[in-house]
């Protein structure tokens, strides 16, 4: 089965391309978003987006990712990524992930794309918990989680060591109540 795409209002979340890979490399390369991301490194690695965008294909294929590039509807631009990862269907789980290039913060974007891809989710792999997490100190990506309904289940203290800090994590989730009793 492919990787389906996906539309909203403003959105079309499709599968990236190796032609995709200098957007992420310019976007993903701004420090401010590898500052706020838990994975993402400054400087962005000659090759990384290249590497990485060549490992999606498998990954859904095997059952355990579904990665996306937000694009633009109306001109096809990609301004970030969006993401189910460590998906389980025997645990009807996964972890939602995402980034956005800077110009694209504080305008919705990732919150319809993640509402989206949530419905996918639910919808299409039957999936009944999500979870996901961020850095203590960015607010944004936590108000994002809120704005999907999901709850704060906790905070890792000093979990990640980012630009050599420890720093803490908020951990939040999503039940899907409706599915998870179907089951």
């Amino acid at each position: 089965m492919s990787q389906p795409a996906l539309k909203t209002d403003r959105l079309l979340l499709r599968p990236f391309t190796q032609d995709d890979a200098a957007a992420v490399r310019h976007l993903a390369g701004d420090a401010r978003i590898a500052d706020t991301t838990t994975e993402i490194p400054h400087p962005y690695p000659a090759g990384a987006a290249e590497a990485w965008i060549s490992t999606h294909g498998e990954e859904y294929a095997a059952g355990i990712s579904a990665i996306y590039a937000i694009t633009l509807r109306d001109n096809g631009k990609v301004i970030g990524a969006i993401a189910l990862l460590d998906i389980s269907l025997l645990h009807a789980r996964a972890e939602l992930g995402y980034w956005l290039g800077v110009d694209y913060w504080s305008q919705g974007y990732c919150t319809e794309a993640a509402k989206r891809l949530l419905r996918f989710a639910d919808e299409e792999l039957g999936i009944s918990r999500i979870v996901a997490c961020c850095l203590a100190r960015n607010p944004a990506s936590a108000r994002v989680m809120t704005k999907l309904h999901m709850q704060a289940e906790g905070r890792l203290p000093l979990h990640v060591c980012k630009n050599g800090i420890f720093e803490d994590v908020l951990l939040y989730g999503l039940c899907l109540p409706d599915r998870a009793q179907k089951k």
